[in-house]
């Protein structure tokens, strides 16, 4: 039968990514199980590189977005700043929508009003304000940085899985060419 659990390593994974091992013996290996021939061999690894490909895909997508999110989140933390500091009214220029900014005039306020997200704005303390830009900031960093190493495994495991599908291909491509010469 199909070892579905190859060509992974059971237990070895990096954050949720199953770590794909190379294939050094390709006769061992083939010869494990005779029911199945080399395309059998190759649509499995296939499958599994195109699910690596999916994670990948994934992953850069969230890596977008991320990297979008903080300078939103460093801009955000330096206009709470000033305002910490400001205690008489001052003009600025505000963004209403793409393209359409305002001059407003901000009294002196102890509060301002933060987007969280999914349409929810919650009003904090400037001191609070700040302490939850700073965690959201720290946190997009991590969480960038560790999209950083995720990718750099996930592009050896599909390097990996390339591999191994290139040498089942031309073990095949040998063993047919051996049979011919009979």
């Amino acid at each position: 039968g199909i070892n579905a659990e190859w060509p992974l390593r059971p237990g070895k994974e990096h954050r949720g990514i199953p770590k794909a091992i190379f294939l050094e013996d390709v006769d061992g290996y083939m010869a494990k199980d005779t029911q199945r021939t080399a395309a059998d061999v190759l649509k499995e690894f296939d499958e599994q590189l195109q699910k690596y490909k999916y994670m990948e895909l994934n992953l850069i997508q969230r890596k977008k977005r991320l990297k979008a999110q903080v300078p939103d989140i460093e801009k955000t933390l330096e206009i709470v700043r000033h305002m910490l500091n400001k205690k008489e009214e001052f003009q600025t220029h505000f963004m209403l929508s793409d393209q359409v900014h305002a001059l407003a005039t901000v009294p002196p306020t102890d509060t301002v009003c933060l987007w969280l997200g999914a349409n929810v704005m919650l009003e904090y303390s400037i001191e609070e304000a700040i302490a939850l830009l700073t965690k959201n900031l720290t946190t997009a960093t991590v969480n960038a940085d560790q999209l950083e190493q995720d990718l750099g495994y996930l592009s050896n495991q599909i390097t990996t899985m390339e591999v191994n599908m290139a040498r089942v291909y031309n073990w095949d491509f040998k063993r047919r060419k051996a049979l011919a010469e009979k």
